[in-house]
């Protein structure tokens, strides 16, 4: 039984910075793999980074190609820098990139990290640009993890992973489905920023507000909560239909972030209670990604569900994503389906990826 070792790396939505994990995964049988997270760091953002990501989608199209190309240096180096640190090899780099633009409902993603770039300073291959043939046959394009959930912790009745979008997936009908539910840490962050803060470190600023329920009626009535799905969002989604109804609100922002977990734990509550079809008695839920971490997201959320909510290691918690994108890696390099139809929309399941290097160790 042959076991590979991948470097997974994930950039999210709440702009904190590059998640890398180096993994080790094997094919105990068709469609069940184990996996151990040898090592794992987050590289932070700096104010140039951060700057430059989150305005990228308004620059020129050779700014947009520099950044490509500059941010594909920018994981190689960090690759190599975490490698040796650890003294670690690996077989194989598997990177989501991060995204730019995504509007499905357009037949746009676009995730940067030039994989030509990543390939040349590690000398290792490359799996990058997860999501366009997905969007390309009519799919939704995210979330992707649902095929990693199903074949690493098939145990749980559900994964629920708490990045800049929340994002859900579970066995229904006899299908492996999952999508976005709301925004989440992309939201908090950004209200953390009014003080001064990175994030609201353990939920403290929301534990000294109050909830607004004029606010939280006003959140939960937009329309995206009503939509079946297939369906996932993205940063445009948040400027046109989400923070200008909490902008307008008046309250304190300590009471904005109270409410704003309570709203997310809502949405968390009812996902879960539709994908139980209303019985989430003996039901477990994994809960991953950095809201996780923060206690009083927890505790709302909690409260508005009776399933079991499992909060794994903080190792798990941090690099989930990065452990499951190492496995769609690997599955594009073996030409194994990877993105799942029944979770995207699209019109059937792909064997997505771009390929860039040397892959004749791995087939």
């Amino acid at each position: 039984m042959r076991k590979y070792n991948v470097v997974g790396v994930m950039s999210g939505t709440s702009m904190d910075g590059v998640d890398l994990a180096h993994v080790t995964l094997s094919e105990q049988r068709e469609g069940e793999w184990e996996y151990t997270i040898n090592a794992g760091t987050t590289v932070p953002y700096d104010e140039k980074w951060r700057l430059r990501l989150s305005k990228l989608r308004h620059q020129n199209s050779m700014v947009f190609h520099k950044t490509d190309r500059f941010f594909g240096q920018f994981i190689g180096e960090e690759i190599n820098t975490f490698l040796a640190k650890h003294s670690l090899e690996a077989d194989l780099i598997s990177s989501h990139g991060h995204t730019i633009f995504h509007q499905p409902e357009n037949n746009i993603t676009v995730q940067i990290g030039d994989g030509n770039s990543i390939t040349a300073l590690t000398q290792l291959p490359v799996v990058t640009n997860f999501r366009a043939i997905d969007v390309v046959l009519g799919g939704e394009g995210a979330p992707l993890v649902g095929i990693a959930d199903k074949y690493l912790f098939g145990a749980y009745d559900m994964c629920l992973n708490l990045g800049g979008f929340a994002n859900i997936s579970a066995d229904a009908k006899g299908e492996r489905i999952a999508y976005d539910v709301c925004p989440c840490n992309i939201v908090l962050n950004r209200l953390a920023r009014e003080f001064d803060q990175e994030y609201d470190k353990d939920g403290k600023i929301a534990e000294t507000g109050l909830i607004d329920y004029d606010l939280i009626e006003t959140l939960n009535g937009i329309d995206y909560y009503s939509y079946e799905p297939p369906k996932s969002l993205g940063r445009e989604w948040i400027s046109t239909h989400f923070w200008g109804l909490v902008r307008q609100s008046e309250i304190s922002n300590e009471d904005k972030m109270r409410t704003l977990v309570d709203h997310i734990a809502q949405q968390l509550g009812n996902s879960i209670e539709d994908l139980c079809e209303g019985n989430t008695s003996g039901k477990r839920v994994l809960v991953t990604g950095g809201g996780a971490l923060n206690k009083s997201l927890i505790s709302h959320l909690i409260s508005h569900t009776k399933a079991e909510i499992i909060l794994p290691n903080e190792t798990e918690i941090n690099y989930k994503e990065a452990l499951a994108f190492g496995l769609l890696g690997l599955l594009r390099v073996k030409n194994k389906i990877n993105v799942l139809s029944a979770a995207t929309g699209a019109s059937r399941d792909s064997v997505s990826g771009s390929l860039y290097g040397d892959f004749s160790k791995l087939v």
